[in-house]
């Protein structure tokens, strides 16, 4: 009987935990048909998208390669390659520019500008679009404030270039890059650097061996994160330099306004693609080496 009553003891216990497991599965099921909206279905609609073309004579639809080939022809060749290399230099130069800013911060002994620093590159960062264009052109323009009286005009200066918009970027990017990268920064030991120079290092040879090593994958991850809002930035470029500069996200949005030839109006379906492929390359090489810097980090 003993040995009964405990068989059902232990049933009953597991029953109870099954019961209480049950609630936070179900606060799981909201985020998981959110998810499946926001993200599964668009995702869906653009494969299925990006493989359709209609016939213009009888308006049938059939799957064919035929849109992706074309994504990868011509100006939208180019403008694909423009923003590859637009968001590639921005991003390489926000990072160089944003770590030692970030080391500044992490290593100054004021709190009070720590935390201004950080708050400020946390407006900086999220401050893009429309209003970021204006501010640039209003001060940097043809008739900006300070090229007027700098007379930069004179000597060659254009906002309205790949290189105006490479400044641009740089206006949000470097704070991101320092938000990104001062965790990070936190994460390194001063055990470290003092066992290095107890060993004769110097500081440059500090950052050479030990540091740098360890934020490499860090540093990537910021790199991708920097490379991936460049390349998705929309709303900027077209304000400020139309089709002056060629990107995809600029073909993008000509090609689902319907500025396209008949029988292509699915070439930006395939142009998104374009674009998540690129951004997931990206990040198989990211992953595998943020696991390897949170073992040290985490150490």
């Amino acid at each position: 009987m003993t040995a009964t009553l405990t068989r059902a003891d232990v049933a009953s216990a597991a029953s109870q935990k099954r019961r209480r497991r049950a609630p936070g599965w179900l606060a799981v099921v909201p985020l998981l048909v959110f998810t499946a909206v926001a993200f599964g279905l668009p995702a869906v609609a653009m494969l299925n998208g990006a493989f359709t073309v209609k016939d213009p004579a009888s308006g049938a639809s059939s799957y064919t390669g035929r849109n992706l080939s074309d994504s990868l022809q011509g100006p939208y060749l180019t403008a694909l390659v423009g923003s590859v290399k637009l968001s590639a230099l921005s991003a390489g130069l926000a990072a160089v520019l944003g770590l030692p800013l970030a080391q500044a911060v992490v290593s100054s002994r004021s709190r009070a500008l720590r935390e201004a620093v950080l708050t400020a590159s946390g407006v900086l960062a999220n401050f893009g679009g429309v209003p970021l264009a204006f501010a640039f052109v209003a001060t940097l323009g043809n008739a900006g404030v300070l090229t007027v009286h700098l007379g930069l005009a004179d000597h060659g200066w254009d906002l309205y270039s790949f290189w105006g918009l490479v400044l641009v970027y740089l206006y949000f990017l470097i704070p991101l890059m320092v938000l990104t990268i001062t965790p990070a920064l936190n994460g390194l030991r001063a055990q470290w650097r003092e066992a290095a120079l107890n060993n004769g290092a110097t500081g440059v040879q500090y950052w050479r061996f030990v540091a740098l090593p360890v934020l490499a994958p860090s540093l990537l991850g910021g790199l991708v994160l920097l490379f991936g809002s460049a390349f998705a930035a929309y709303a900027t470029a077209a304000a400020m330099v139309g089709s002056a500069v060629p990107l995809v996200t600029l073909q993008i949005a000509d090609a689902l306004s319907g500025n396209v030839l008949v029988g292509q109006e699915n070439v930006a379906l395939a142009l998104s693609l374009d674009m998540v492929l690129v951004a997931g390359l990206v990040m198989a090489v990211y992953l595998p080496l943020q696991r390897r810097s949170a073992r040290w980090l985490d150490a």
